[in-house]
């Protein structure tokens, strides 16, 4: 009675020991470092890490090591001071062609890491970061979508017009802001005519709704999206916009930062990104809105009649750095939504310039254009928008006001489709701008709604009020199952040593997050776990007062109160998965570690302390238990 087989005590020591290794590198903390990428054209190498070796000897900056690791090169750095001040000599000493981002990276041991053990993943409010809410312009992506929609209907009724010469449907102008579209006609036949043309396209009767009035002697009919067609115009909207976020850190990183971003109501988008320490860099980087288009040179017009207002399809730019007129035509070629790769590099001169790849689409527009225009000039448009807050009534008003330049005109030697080349930026910006047209243009304009900061040393300070408060739970609990149960307590309290491994265990098993409601999960879980205990030792103190042996109440306790045990942590676990499913951010945090924490204490609670018992007691003629 009271004995286990080997197997068992096998299966308790191996789960132990794989618990301890994978709990281990969250003892060792992090290191302030430095994380060097390099471009396509600038591979990382070992004369690399010479040289930020020599610039830092020289400086007198002290580092712990510096390696390549994976595709990157590592510097690690004992103090935060030490990392600010290398991260300007290295930059210096390698050049543009070099990404070098501040980083937190684990000190866990070699020995350690060759086993794949890693720390779990700290949140922002423990590891220190930037959370931002993020606020799409709707108002300006709708008023651009209503755009497309106006070409979408102008070309529609022109091409009805070209099939049947006889039906008169042309209207006398066509409009759109960020409301819908409206066309305006001589007579309502028309008007009707139109609008039984334009309700022909694919989807049109679900997506618009036609309203129709009259104005003096004009007959008005306006488009307006339909209620469903908005909201899936809005999760899409969203949806991209925080697709163009991931792919720009990514770019710009590499990969190295992890963040968080999910949509929250309508148009809004929470980010948080643990570990950063520079977010000047961050924000300009997620809220650039560079983009391009490509223009002939109008010929048939002068330049004079156009300043004067008098031109017809095309319009004036500037050129960036002589601030001299062009007259360009209004048609686009193409734009940067049709550049598929951009990668910075240099021009025959050894200037700056930008490879550009188009899509399937871009490079047949972009081909034919320049077949049928050899020897004339084409221009590139740089375009940004740029935020400009006032206050109304007291209330913060952000417009964004696009500026656009000419960047680079050129006269088109030759025909060319898929692949070119864009010069006219400095260097800095031709690396900025490659990397914005390879994550994409946001669909809309975004605006930093909330910024908050947490410093590393905020986050240090809510790790040790966590820790410190699982040390007083720890502590309290253990005291009471000692002085209550005694030797039974004992047993309990070094399975709730264990069950707490285990849990840190499964969190950096699986790489979790943890955040500071995941500390009180773990809080909660160490007062729960005990539960099984205390149901097992009360069943063994009745079955000692019904005068029934102590093994024989020993073996009774356990087999007995596992039922109840089982419900009991079962539904926590229902209630806990179901927090999981449906709750986000510190919600989903505290019922991760809340359910590992069930599922661990069943098995630490009901076997481990079974284990230690039977080993204690197996093969003993026991008068008296100490319970």
């Amino acid at each position: 009675m009271n004995q286990y087989p080997l197997w068992k005590y096998l299966v308790i020591v191996i789960a132990l020991i794989i618990g301890v290794i994978y709990a281990l590198p969250n003892l060792f903390g992090d290191e302030p470092a430095l994380q060097i990428i390099g471009s396509t054209q600038a591979k990382i190498s070992e004369g690399n890490v010479t040289l930020i070796k020599q610039t830092l000897d020289t400086a007198v900056v002290k580092y712990k090591s510096a390696a390549i690791v994976g595709n990157s090169i590592q510097v690690r750095f004992e103090s935060e001071e030490a990392q600010f001040k290398a991260k300007e000599l290295v930059m210096a000493a390698l050049g543009d062609n070099y990404t070098v981002a501040f980083n937190l990276i684990p000190a866990t041991p070699d020995w350690l890491r060759a086993l794949g053990a890693k720390p779990m993943y700290l949140g922002l409010d423990l590891r220190g970061g930037l959370h931002l809410l993020i606020e799409v312009d709707m108002a300006t992506a709708s008023r651009q979508d209503y755009e497309r929609i106006r070409d979408e209907f102008s070309d529609a009724l022109r091409a009805e017009q070209k099939k049947n010469k006889d039906k008169d449907i042309k209207p006398r102008s066509i409009t759109s802001d960020a409301n819908g579209v409206e066309l305006s006609f001589t007579t309502a036949a028309q008007r009707d005519a139109a609008k039984s043309v334009l309700q022909r396209q694919a989807d049109a009767v679900t997506k618009y709704q036609f309203n129709e009035s009259s104005q003096g002697n004009l007959q008005l009919l306006r488009a307006t999206s339909s209620a469903a067609a908005i909201q899936d115009f809005q999760t899409k909207t969203v949806t991209q916009v925080i697709t163009v976020l991931k792919k720009r850190l990514d770019e710009k990183y590499q990969g190295l930062l992890e963040p968080v971003i999910v949509r929250q109501g309508a148009d809004r988008i929470v980010t948080e990104l643990p570990g950063v320490q520079n977010p000047a860099e961050i924000l300009e980087l997620l809220s650039a809105t560079a983009s391009l288009e490509f223009h002939l040179e109008e010929d048939q017009q002068s330049l004079t009649e156009a300043l004067a207002g008098h031109s017809i399809g095309a319009r004036v730019y500037k050129k960036r750095d002589s601030g001299e007129s062009y007259l360009l035509k209004k048609n686009i070629i193409v734009t940067g939504k049709e550049i598929t790769y951009a990668t910075p590099t240099s021009d025959e001169k050894g200037l700056p310039a930008v490879v550009v790849h188009l899509n399937g689409t871009g490079a047949l527009k972009m081909g034919e254009t320049t077949k049928k225009n050899v020897g004339k000039k084409m221009a590139v448009v740089f375009i940004e928008q740029k935020p400009k807050t006032t206050k109304i009534d007291g209330k913060e008003i952000t417009t964004y006001q696009a500026t656009e330049e000419v960047i680079n005109i050129a006269t088109i030697q030759g025909v060319f489709s898929n692949r070119f080349q864009i010069t006219g930026m400095e260097a800095e910006e031709s690396n900025k701008l490659a990397l914005l047209l390879r994550a994409g243009a946001l669909a809309a304009p975004i605006r930093i709604a909330e910024q908050r900061t947490v410093g590393p040393g905020l986050g240090q300070d809510n790790i040790d009020k966590g820790y410190k408060s699982l040390a007083v739970a720890f502590l309290l609990v253990a005291g009471f199952m000692l002085v209550y149960y005694r030797a039974f307590g004992l047993a309990a309290d070094m399975a709730l040593v264990f069950n707490v491994v285990m849990v840190v265990a499964v969190l950096s098993l699986f790489q979790a997050t943890l955040t500071l409601p995941g500390i009180a999960g773990i809080a909660l879980t160490i007062g729960m776990a005990v539960d099984a205990n205390v149901l097992i030792n009360e069943r063994i103190r009745e079955e000692l007062s019904l005068g029934n042996s102590p093994q024989a109440s020993i073996s009774a306790g356990y087999e007995r109160a596992f039922a109840t045990i089982a419900d009991s942590n079962i539904t926590t676990l229902i209630a806990a998965m179901a927090l999981f499913l449906f709750g986000t951010g510190p919600v989903k945090g505290f019922a991760t570690t809340l359910s590992i924490g069930i599922a661990t204490s069943m098995f630490t609670a009901i076997m481990g302390t079974r284990a230690i018992v039977n080993l204690v007691v197996s093969g003993r003629k026991l008068k008296k238990l100490w319970i």
